[in-house]
C-alpha cells in the first residue's frame, strides 16, 4: 500500500480499517508521517466514540461510519473539500 501511494500520490484516501494483512489505523499513520499532506478518511462500521478518537490520534483526517445514513454525503463532501483546497472535517 505503501508503494502505491508513494508511486501515485493521491490527495485523498478512503481507507478502512480491516485491510488484507494490513491494519488501517496502522498504515494512516505511516502514510501521514511521511505525506502529511495526504488527507485519509477511515470509512468503518464501528462507531464506538473512543473508536474514533482512536482513529484521529493515528493521523486520519476524518472517520465515517458505513452504518450512518449520511455516509455518501459524508464521503461526497470529502472529495469536494479536497478539491476546492478546503481541510477536512
Amino acid at each position: 500500500a505503501l508503494s502505491k501511494v508513494e508511486s501515485l500520490r493521491p490527495d485523498i484516501i478512503f481507507m478502512d480499517n480491516q485491510l488484507p494483512g494490513e491494519n488501517g489505523l496502522d498504515l494512516s499513520r505511516e502514510i501521514k508521517h511521511v505525506y502529511g499532506d495526504i488527507v485519509i478518511v477511515i470509512l468503518t462500521t464501528n462507531n464506538q466514540p473512543e473508536y474514533r478518537q482512536q482513529v484521529l490520534r493515528n493521523g486520519a483526517d476524518c472517520y465515517i461510519s458505513k452504518g450512518d445514513d449520511s455516509c455518501m454525503e459524508e464521503i461526497l463532501t470529502q472529495i469536494e473539500g479536497v478539491l476546492d483546497g478546503r481541510s477536512p472535517g
